[in-house]
């Protein structure tokens, strides 16, 4: 199992995860070109691409993705809802409709939508099973629901959301009324939620781990990874690489 945060913020998002014999782009919101440009900083021919799995319509998550797709020729992954809201971006692109709750196989990986919490219209998690493992995969929600927790455990590789320090938050140069809308229940999580989260999910398969969708203006990447080092440092369960979310270059390839 191959993962790399190609991008990890509020200006664009996009995963790489290659795992048995499926190669995969979840959310393309970086142009084509740049996508392109960082897969091939990674050492990723384009042309092996499947497929590109939306969790949901934010630009942030979309913005290349009818580009891409067409470029490549390969379809989109897309819920029903999602589709209907980003309709012109995947104008002649190939398309495979999901509905969120109901398990789905694409090549030899199976692809389980959970919902998440989020201001969009139809916010996804994902948990992706192949021969090699579990990939559990969660960014952009506003709680940690019961659902959500349950969905991810017994994964081998987590990218999760650490998306803001409350005090910086608080303290920062926000409007109030877009304060408010990060902390609320469809918004996103803070750092220490995400650590109990992280926490919640530890098991001794657990092999690694990304922090994700870091805010650049509300958050210091420092803070989520001492947090996360200081919970992975207290036990003995297991010992995951921890890898931050960057939003200008990719990271680094988890290979496991």
């Amino acid at each position: 199992m191959k993962i790399c945060l190609l991008a990890s913020g509020s200006k664009g998002n996009a995963v790489y995860i290659e795992t048995g014999g499926t190669r995969l782009i979840i959310d393309a919101g970086l142009s084509a070109t740049e996508i392109l440009k960082r897969l091939a900083l990674i050492g990723v021919e384009a042309s092996s691409i499947h497929g590109i799995l939306i969790s949901h319509d934010h630009s942030d998550h979309t913005r290349g993705t009818g580009t891409l797709a067409r470029k490549l020729k390969i379809p989109v992954l897309v819920s029903y809802r999602t589709r209907k809201a980003v309709e012109k971006l995947l104008h002649k692109c190939s398309v495979i409709e999901f509905e969120s709750e109901y398990p789905f196989t694409f090549r030899d990986i199976s692809i389980d939508p959970f919902q998440t919490t989020h201001d969009a219209v139809d916010p996804l998690g994902f948990v992706i099973d192949s021969t090699e493992g579990r990939y559990g995969h969660a960014t952009d929600f506003g709680i940690v629901t019961r659902l959500l927790t349950e969905k991810l455990r017994r994964c081998r590789a987590l990218v999760i959301e650490a998306n803001h320090d409350e005090e910086m938050l608080m303290n920062g140069p926000y409007p109030w009324h877009l304060k408010q809308r990060i902390k609320s229940r469809h918004g996103h999580i803070s750092n220490t939620e995400s650590v109990n989260l992280l926490e919640e999910l530890l098991h001794e398969g657990l092999q690694g781990v990304f922090l994700a969708h870091l805010s650049e203006v509300n958050n210091d990447p420092k803070l989520p990874q001492l947090a996360a080092e200081k919970l992975l440092g207290s036990q003995t369960v297991c010992s995951p690489e921890l890898l931050i979310g960057t939003q200008y270059h990719p990271g680094r390839v988890l290979n496991i």
